[in-house]
């Protein structure tokens, strides 16, 4: 029985003096395996720090750039009214054609807001900026007015171009006439484009005050009090010389000229001024007082605007 109970006890339970194993663990370092840490050269760094500064230079060039494209943008078009042509879209005018008609200067009046208003639409008619006051007996003359200011001294305010000669380049006027050839435009730009195409080709330009631009009045006029006006405005594809009958402040002027549906109107100085206009049939209509006639106060340096027959 002991022999039985022996064996089963050895299979069973095991060898009961065998002692327990102990697992062994193996940490193994590759530290002698890692390649050291390689310290740039000074080359390198050199290299490094140069790259580092191009990228900086490179940014703060492109600031720059967008800063002064900033102050163009804000110095040619941001001028506080939108504008209903470009000067490239005047100048492409300019080096076209004006439609054949009969050389004439049409009246009409009427009363709006309150402001009574002659205008005079001009048809067949050229433009051009002379020194000389014309001549009543000059039948080739179908209107003429004053165009741009000038000081005491003779000096002009705006930019002022005659025959292709600038006389003065000054652009705090951003209202323009522009004239070469047969053709005449009127706009509002700071841009000088115009002027130096009239400038390259022989026509005449000046500069005045913003009445209208594309169907929008200013916020704000330099000139102030009631007396009489007078304007260039542009409606549709005609040009009108206009002339209040009453003594009228500017904003009610222009905002008249705006109701009335004029798209840009430029401010022309001389309201009580003396001048004349011609009807289809050739006769001569006087506007203002005749006996005014003719200008003798700054004789020979006042720039008058003269239409005549193309």
């Amino acid at each position: 029985m002991s022999d039985i109970f022996d064996k089963t006890d050895k299979n069973l339970l095991g060898e009961p003096n065998r002692e327990p194993e102990i697992p062994e663990f193996i940490i193994e370092r590759d530290d002698d395996a890692r390649p050291p840490i390689e310290t740039d050269s000074p080359e390198m760094a050199g290299k490094k720090w140069l790259r580092r500064a191009l990228k900086a230079l490179a940014m703060a060039l492109m600031v720059i750039a967008v800063f002064f494209v900033y102050r163009a943008w804000d110095y040619y078009y941001n001028i506080g009214v939108p504008v209903s042509t470009t000067p490239s879209e005047n100048i492409k005018k300019l080096q076209t054609e004006p439609v054949k008609e009969a050389a004439e200067v049409v009246l009409s009046s009427d009363s709006i807001l309150g402001v009574a208003l002659d205008f005079y639409a001009i048809h067949g008619l050229r433009a051009s900026i002379e020194f000389q006051e014309p001549d009543t007996a000059d039948t080739s003359v179908f209107l003429y007015s004053r165009s741009a200011d000038h000081q005491a001294d003779g000096k002009y305010l705006g930019s002022l171009v005659v025959d292709g000669e600038e006389r003065q380049s000054d652009c705090s006027r951003l209202g323009y006439m522009g004239m070469v050839g047969n053709q005449m435009v009127i706009g509002i730009s700071r841009s000088d484009k115009v002027k130096d195409y009239c400038v390259d080709n022989g026509g005449s330009f000046f500069r005045q005050f913003i009445l209208v631009s594309n169907g929008v009045i200013p916020h704000r006029f330099f000139l102030h009090g009631k007396v009489e006006r007078r304007a260039i405005g542009r409606k549709d594809n005609t040009l009108y010389y206009i002339a209040t009958r009453h003594k009228e402040t500017l904003w009610d002027f222009a905002d008249a000229l705006r109701e009335y549906g004029f798209i840009d109107a430029i401010y022309i100085t001389g309201g009580t001024d003396y001048s004349f206009y011609r009807s289809v049939d050739g006769d001569r209509h006087d506007i203002g007082n005749a006996e005014d006639y003719p200008h003798e106060k700054w004789k020979g340096i006042i720039p008058w605007l003269v239409f005549r027959r193309i």
